[in-house]
């Protein structure tokens, strides 16, 4: 096995291995999907009538849903990135020369297996709700590149908060700014509709130019400006969270 092939082969076992660990307490996952879930029929049932967005609001919400179900499932992997630094797994690891970037890409790519479930959940309740999309197949594309990109930039940075921590408990409180933070943008309600403050932090934050990306791809219409944003905060949001991982990772390892 060469140099090139060896890290993916470890970052498979990896992979393999928090799948294990998933499928031994799939409550993690149940709890990931049915919140979103949930929160979509609280939205839509009991307050949709309340918010005057000028469309169905169960159009409105869905985008602003979908990222909460990637948001919801960060938790979990903050915690689990924190065990094996606590046990003393990664120590482990390091003298059976398995690739230090492996373990970490190992927790990036359940989480986002994890995410991808509930994700799917949530469009499958919203289209028995009556959502309903006028997107062409590439506008399909386009919302699935930026749930992927956003995912991926949000496992980074979980990873990182996880590697910070000083314990499991510290690194499951260290993500709730992330899960909180769709509820301050445009997911619920129009930005244009809050109040004074509060209204300028969600147009400037980074989940707001996310959603109304993909809120534009499922509408149909796609802005640009709003696209270049998200993924400009998807990589930003993903090199922070990289660089941070491997730097904790090589201090505390």
């Amino acid at each position: 096995m060469n140099t090139l092939t060896a890290p993916l082969a470890d970052a498979t076992i990896m992979l393999r291995r928090n799948f294990t660990h998933i499928a031994r307490t799939p409550v993690s996952v149940f709890n990931a999907a049915l919140m979103p879930v949930v929160m979509l029929l609280i939205f839509v049932y009991v307050f949709g009538n309340a918010f005057d967005v000028g469309e169905h609001y169960i159009d409105y919400a869905t985008p602003g849903v979908l990222l909460l179900a990637i948001s919801y499932g960060l938790s979990g992997t903050a915690v689990a990135v924190s065990s094996d630094m606590a046990k003393g797994v990664i120590n482990r690891f390091k003298v059976m020369d398995v690739s230090r970037g492996a373990v970490l890409t190992g927790h990036v790519a359940a989480t986002m297996v994890t995410n991808a479930v509930a994700v799917a959940a949530v469009l499958g309740v919203a289209l028995l709700l009556g959502f309903r999309s006028d997107a062409t197949a590439l506008d399909w594309l386009g919302v699935l590149g930026i749930v992927v990109a956003t995912s991926f930039a949000t496992s980074w940075l979980t990873v990182a908060l996880g590697m910070a921590a000083k314990t499991p408990e510290s690194a499951g409180m260290s993500v709730v700014p992330m899960i909180m933070l769709p509820f301050v943008s445009s997911a619920i309600v129009p930005a244009a509709k809050m109040g004074p403050g509060v209204r300028q932090f969600a147009e400037y934050q980074p989940f707001t130019p996310i959603i109304e990306t993909i809120r534009g791809l499922l509408a149909g219409h796609p802005s640009g400006g709003t696209a270049a944003a998200a993924l400009a905060w998807c990589a930003g949001i993903a090199v922070v969270g990289y660089l941070w991982s491997r730097a904790s990772f090589d201090k505390r390892a």
